[in-house]
């Protein structure tokens, strides 16, 4: 039988004028003790071939990595438009979310405007933090009504919390980000953001985090904490049911359950994450999904390439049967 094939969600670019733009910044890494691996397009597109993704939607990590102000606003634009020009190369391969000049809110809403309406980028990328500035913080709104306006596929990538405190041992990505994207799902909840916006599409990565595990929990926090009724979701459950989630580093039984304990197969995406997981793990990701019994066929069908083909009009005109 022949393999469905995938449209991939959480799949890195890694443009060597970015890294090198850090560089020169004094970011050396993509997190401490982690360096870019190499990348090109035709890796890509390989481990596409291979894996039997027939599009993978491109965003970028670290973002901005404590850059700030010009000097952010000028590596988003270069890589913006470094992003356009790939998708115009393989149009019906890649997709891209935009890199924005967070913290900096303003710089932000204009490169929003920029990347969808001049460059047509599919979607925008944003992180469970920009330089300590949290999604759900009231300075985001600006932006935020914008995205919901549009209701562009936001993708929300973690990123280590300035603070600290993890282990030089222990990369930050093992246990911060799960964490962090936690966090900021509690914080886009609880912050009455998801109310006030309903036309977000806010996508989170890694099956959402401790987020199955801690979906009852939320729900009765306003309960036990009459302080969280100031600013509570109006259903706490239904808004973490809207949100959509990816399955990078995540499609095995232990978490595919807990996510579809959670959500509806309409809400998962899957992902690879590569290339910052080597191409035998992405690879083993994608054999994970097809491997999974917990889903019927048409559920499957979803999870693998349906929920990207509803947020994505472009690809869909482009791949849909």
């Amino acid at each position: 039988m022949e393999r469905q094939q995938l449209i991939d969600l959480h799949h890195h670019a890694i443009p060597a004028d970015y890294v090198t733009a850090l560089s020169e910044a004094g970011v050396k890494s993509s997190i401490p003790g982690v360096p870019f691996p190499a990348w090109t397009p035709e890796d890509s597109l390989a481990l596409m071939e291979k894996g039997g993704i027939q599009a993978a939607i491109l965003s970028i990590a670290p973002g901005m990595a404590g850059v700030r102000g010009e000097d952010a606003r000028r590596i988003a634009r270069m890589v913006n438009v470094y992003l356009a020009e790939l998708v115009a190369r393989y149009p019906a391969r890649f997709g891209a979310f935009a890199l924005l000049p967070l913290p900096d809110v303003d710089g932000a809403v204009r490169e929003v405007e920029y990347a969808l309406d001049e460059l047509g980028l599919d979607g925008v990328g944003m992180y469970t933090n920009a330089g300590g500035l949290y999604l759900g913080d009231p300075r985001l709104e600006p932006l935020m009504s914008v995205l919901a306006e549009r209701r562009v596929p936001v993708f929300v990538h973690p990123a280590l919390p300035e603070r600290g405190g993890v282990p030089h041992s222990l990369p930050g990505s093992v246990l911060e980000f799960p964490i962090e994207t936690t966090r900021a799902v509690a914080n886009v909840l609880f912050s009455g953001t998801l109310d006030r916006h309903p036309g977000l599409q806010l996508i989170f990565t890694h099956a959402g985090g401790a987020i199955p595990a801690l979906a009852h929990r939320f729900a009765l926090s306003s309960v036990i904490y009459p302080g969280l009724r100031e600013n509570p979701s109006t259903d706490v459950l239904a808004s973490l049911q809207r949100l959509h989630y990816d399955l990078a580093v995540s499609a095995n039984p232990g978490q595919l359950h807990g996510l579809r304990e959670l959500v509806d197969p309409l809400q998962m995406l899957f992902g690879s994450d590569f290339p910052f997981m080597p191409a035998e793990l992405a690879l083993e990701n994608a054999n994970g999904l097809r491997d999974y019994r917990g889903f019927t066929g048409d559920q499957f069908d979803q999870v693998a390439r349906g929920s990207a083909l509803d947020l994505f009009p472009r690809l869909r005109a482009l791949l849909a049967d």
